[in-house]
């Protein structure tokens, strides 16, 4: 999955400038996400992971695997855990696209500089992860420019909430994975950073009882209120869309959302866009995720009461929650 900036010089006009892309056929780049579930997640931890995350106190990457990993944990999600061999497959992947014009990509080709595998499983084997046979990985990639003067830390918390904003791009916060890699580049641009980042997920693993697991959750906060740009286009939107709510099993369960509502602070009820693996016309969703989203952006710093109804392999469920946004454009 993709996630790529507007070009930088329609962006110095903006704020913040970002386009999400996430491919399937003919676009650009969700690697290896299908209307299928993986296959069956591995039974262990992999070589390269670390107890305590080794990214610099004040870095972006620090950044980036602190509020995905907080926001998947709140929600019942697998810790995510950093492997040093999925860092060197990230890092390379954002050193390649900094080395051929800040173009945003998921794929490499093998004629330019920095290759180091075409897929963002390539990669990783690459650098001596397993095979996507043994443990599966996939992953996203992103960037992002702003006129404004940011730290390294809001820098990493901007990428990581676009990415959790992304109606194909929130499998990083459901996705039953519990490895990552966080890659970072930055360029220059009359002045201002103009960031690179990639992200390889892996090792799919069981999650316990009580499922499907959402996230947003009870008691989130601090999300997008507002999401733009993301291609392919999530259907029955023409602009800016809302928060997402992804559910999510394991790699082995088809979910299925029937109906979804969000209700403001005021009563105000918005209907949800419902999107599962057999009515995405992307083919990005598997068969273990389903989205709900509005159609438009929702209001900054407001409390949305959630319900959700569907199937897990066939089973019926339903979910009822409350959760905030914060004043965070994805």
């Amino acid at each position: 999955m993709k996630q790529t900036n507007i070009s930088v010089l329609a962006a110095v006009s903006f704020a913040a400038a970002i386009a999400l892309s996430a491919c399937g056929g003919g676009g650009g780049g969700n690697g290896n996400v299908t209307g299928a579930a993986p296959a069956a997640p591995a039974s262990s931890a992999t070589a390269g992971n670390v107890t305590t995350p080794q990214y610099a106190s004040t870095s972006a990457q620090l950044a980036v695997f602190n509020t995905i990993n907080q926001q998947r944990q709140q929600c019942g999600f697998p810790a995510l855990t950093e492997n040093t061999v999925l860092d060197q497959a990230a890092q390379a992947h954002s050193a390649y696209m900094a080395q051929n014009g800040g173009l945003i990509t998921d794929t490499e080709d093998s004629t330019k500089a920095g290759f180091t595998g075409a897929s963002y499983t390539d990669r990783a084997v690459h650098f001596r992860f397993p095979n996507a046979s043994i443990t599966y990985s996939d992953g996203v990639s992103a960037g992002y420019y702003t006129n404004a003067t940011l730290s390294e830390s809001q820098y990493g918390a901007q990428i990581a909430n676009e990415w959790l904003s992304g109606v194909y791009h929130i499998a990083v916060g459901v996705w039953p994975v519990t490895e990552v890699g966080v890659g970072w580049t930055e360029l220059t641009f009359n002045g201002f950073p103009q960031i690179l980042s990639s992200m390889t997920i892996a090792n799919m693993q069981t999650m316990g009882s009580n499922l499907p697991l959402t996230f947003p959750c009870q008691g989130t906060t601090g999300v997008a209120y507002t999401g733009t740009g993301e291609t392919p286009t999530p259907p029955n939107t023409s602009g800016a869309f809302g928060q997402p709510v992804a559910v999510s099993g394991n790699a082995t369960d088809v979910v299925t959302l029937q109906s979804g509502t969000m209700t403001d602070s005021n009563g105000h009820v918005i209907n949800l866009q419902v999107l599962n693996s057999a009515n995405d016309p992307n083919k990005l969703i598997p068969a273990f995720e389903a989205v709900a989203y509005p159609t438009t952006s929702l209001i900054a710093n407001t409390t949305y009461a959630v319900t959700l109804t569907g199937t897990i392999n066939g089973k019926a469920f339903s979910r009822n929650f409350t959760f905030t946004t914060g004043n965070v454009i994805g």
